[in-house]
């Protein structure tokens, strides 16, 4: 209970702290943002300024919400609208030209103008590069495991990396296929409201279902590698619906993981190992697209920041969640989520 009122009061903190940034006035919006040239080098100065509070309180956001069940998507989109790193008025350069994410072209006469909003987005995507180090520096051994198993010298790590990436595939394509359009419609509070609330009727409902089914002999010992594939896309179709921003990637598969007989404990793991592969494959790809623009906007010391940030707390969190799951199942996120979402409703829309 120690251990859960620190992260509460971690939230609470953060919660007080981003709101008051919020009020503090920044150069975001500033029409003299955009003082870098049209292509920066390497070297140019960022062309907008982000502070080492919003590295911060970014950090903190991520790590605490990544592998908890309440959404760290939802929390972010929250954390930038917040902290003022929302606006979509292009960036000019010292010429009064505008900034471009890319460049028009006669396939795209528009173009694409580097904007606040879209740095901050691939932003808060990139530093899950943190979380990722604190599963690895956790989980290093069924980690180890798996590259064993695909070395042919470690049978379990083979079977457990192929459940890994079995539950992977399904959120792997439709996030290639449908990610411009979940950016353009889905990344907004009301969005994550919903999700919140929906989440935590999910969660009930799963941590009741659990509750009833008499306790398999062994089931807390149940390997990863024991579950059968088809077991493994079960849980890999519930994570593509937490590409809806407040759903949570997390929640998803460890409810995936109740309703495939998995232990609290080992349905936790199996999310962390899952997340270790979906989460670098996300930043891989939002880094390759949007990273140049991220970079060219905030320079590269908050970003690597941010990234410490949410791997310290990150690691913190990972432990509290299997120590909490083991005890006490998912109830107190769920009834969380419906605090936020009451919370966001009023602050955003009443």
């Amino acid at each position: 209970m120690r251990i859960f009122r620190f992260h509460v009061a971690c939230l609470l903190a953060l919660a007080a702290f981003t709101a008051t940034a919020a009020e503090l006035p920044a150069a975001k919006s500033s029409p003299s943002i955009g003082a870098a040239a049209a292509t920066p080098p390497p070297s140019a100065a960022p062309a907008a300024e982000l502070s080492i509070t919003d590295a911060v309180v970014l950090g903190v956001v991520e790590g605490i919400t990544e592998f908890l069940p309440i959404s760290s998507t939802g929390h972010l989109i929250v954390a930038t609208r917040l902290l003022g790193l929302e606006a979509t008025t292009p960036l000019l350069g010292s010429d009064g030209q505008p900034l471009w994410h890319k460049k028009p072209s006669p396939k795209n006469p528009a173009g694409v103008p580097l904007t606040l909003k879209l740095a901050a987005d691939t932003y808060t995507v990139v530093i899950q590069a943190g979380a990722i180090a604190a599963v690895a520096l956790l989980y290093w051994t069924p980690l180890v495991s798996m590259l064993h198993g695909l070395l042919g010298r470690d049978p379990v790590g083979l079977r457990l990396f192929r459940n890994v990436l079995i539950a992977f595939v399904p959120a792997a394509g439709i996030g290639f296929l449908a990610h411009d359009w979940i950016d353009r419609h889905l990344f907004s509070v009301g969005a994550v409201i919903v999700a919140q609330v929906a989440g935590a009727i999910l969660m009930f409902a799963a941590e009741a279902w659990r509750r009833r089914q008499p306790a398999a002999p062994h089931a807390a010992d149940t390997q990863l590698g024991e579950l059968s594939p088809g077991k493994a896309a079960a849980i890999g179709a519930l994570q593509c619906v937490a590409m809806w921003p407040g759903t949570s990637r997390s929640m998803m598969t460890i409810v995936g993981g109740y309703f495939v007989g998995l232990a609290p404990r080992r349905s936790a793991e199996f999310s962390f190992l899952l997340g270790f592969v979906t989460l670098s494959a996300a930043s891989v790809y939002k880094g390759y697209r949007s990273g140049g623009a991220m970079i060219a906007v905030f320079g590269w010391s908050h970003v690597l920041l941010g990234a410490i940030v949410a791997a310290i707390t990150a690691a913190l969190c990972v432990r509290f969640l299997v120590h909490w799951l083991t005890r006490h199942g998912l109830g107190i996120f769920a009834w969380y989520r419906l605090v936020v979402a009451a919370v966001l409703g009023v602050v955003f829309y009443l």
